[in-house]
């Protein structure tokens, strides 16, 4: 008689309010139906017992860019005491941005982008829009977009995110965004789930620490052949043989007119199942099958 896997969703603690994660409740209760026993836990709950699951998957850890080394140290920890979905590997190469350079190095059309450590001098452009952001975050994030030649607004959150220790990215704004907005394409099991576009994010004069709604306007799209090729190459580009559960790839279309990476999320992508019911079915046996 077959063994019923054992499978912990992964979240973060809402503190007291709603949590955020609606997709959450539903792929719980649809890993019960299909016989799986399924706990939803906190990330950070020092009392759970991560070898006693088969399949630890993280869902919704949305605090974690707050607290990268401590989350990352405890992806090291569950990673040892079970299989973890996605791998620690994958979690320490995706948790800093810095690997949309590396896309960039393996032939991945990406934005472009730059670095700047804590200490380093700074750039800014005064030829084009451009946009300032951490190369750890999530939700738009101390993000914000500055007119070309705009210094002292972007110049004040350089340093405050410099001072928290912070790396900065800079790119161009494209402005194909505000047109087409972004489209998320998401892989489950290895095959593409289901596809998303959003409206822009970064309105012109936002304040990079104001709260942001991190998918405005989000509808169902079908992806174009382009836009999921250059998805796939992102994701076969992921460092590493072990195999990936799940991935979000972000694309924006370029000045050239074709798509490129704005964003590769392989740690605690939000899965739209809400607006993609029927991708249900589709996850839960991709989770069962990981699980063993």
């Amino acid at each position: 008689m077959a063994r019923t896997p054992r499978i912990a969703l992964v979240t973060y603690d809402p503190g007291g309010e709603v949590s955020k994660d609606r997709d959450l409740p539903v792929l719980a209760d649809a890993l019960r139906e299909a016989g799986a026993e399924t706990a939803v836990v906190f990330w950070d709950d020092p009392d759970v017992d991560w070898a006693g699951f088969d399949l630890v998957v993280i869902r919704s850890t949305w605090d974690y860019s707050w607290r990268a080394e401590e989350f990352t140290a405890w992806a090291e920890r569950c990673g040892k005491a079970t299989r973890l979905a996605n791998p620690v590997d994958i979690v320490r190469w995706n948790a800093d941005k810095r690997y949309l350079g590396r896309l960039a190095e393996a032939g991945v059309p990406a934005v472009p982008t730059r670095y700047f450590a804590p200490g380093d001098p700074i750039e800014l452009p005064d030829d084009h829009e451009y946009v300032v952001k951490p190369t750890s975050g999530a939700g738009a994030r101390y993000a914000a977009r500055y007119p070309a030649g705009e210094r002292d607004a972007a110049l004040r959150q350089v340093e405050r995110m410099h001072a928290e220790g912070l790396t900065v990215m800079l790119q161009p704004y494209l402005t194909s965004i505000d047109t087409y907005g972004e489209r998320a394409l998401q892989f489950y099991g290895g095959r593409l789930l289901h596809a998303s576009r959003k409206g822009a994010v970064l309105a012109p004069g936002t304040p990079y620490d104001a709260d942001k709604i991190a998918h405005p306007d989000l509808q169902p799209w079908e992806p174009t052949p382009a836009e999921r090729a250059v998805a796939e190459r992102a994701v076969a580009a992921v460092p590493g043989d072990q195999e990936l559960l799940y991935a979000r790839v972000d694309l924006v279309t370029g000045p050239d007119g074709e798509p490129c990476v704005m964003e590769l999320e392989l740690i605690e992508p939000n899965l739209f199942l809400w607006l993609h019911p029927d991708s249900v079915p589709r996850v839960v046996e991709a989770v069962l099958a990981a699980a063993g």
